[in-house]
């Protein structure tokens, strides 16, 4: 992870919009730092697909999350839908 990095956002979107995709970027931050609740992450997750409706913007915003922190959303969405109900997920860089 880089240590300091701006969030992607779209300058359209309300404040609350911004809080819930924040959320979303904090969720994946702790996925990958200690591990996050896989039913805390898929409520985030869901959260965040009501202010980013389109699969082509939700890429969009991944990748430059990714390309700014390192981490990836769609890579905790990934194991979050492997994982168990109530399990904690934990994303393990090999990169880092």
């Amino acid at each position: 992870m880089q240590d300091n990095y701006s969030y992607p956002f779209d300058e359209t979107w309300t404040q609350a919009d911004i809080v819930t995709v924040i959320a979303l970027y904090n969720a994946v931050e702790q996925a990958y730092e200690s591990g996050v609740k896989r039913d805390e992450f898929l409520q985030k997750y869901r959260s965040f697909q009501q202010v980013v409706p389109m699969k082509m913007e939700q890429k969009r915003l991944d990748k430059e999350f990714e390309l700014q922190s390192g981490y990836s959303i769609y890579q905790v969405f990934k194991s979050c839908q492997k994982a168990k109900a109530s399990e904690k997920v934990r994303i393990r860089n090999a990169s880092r």
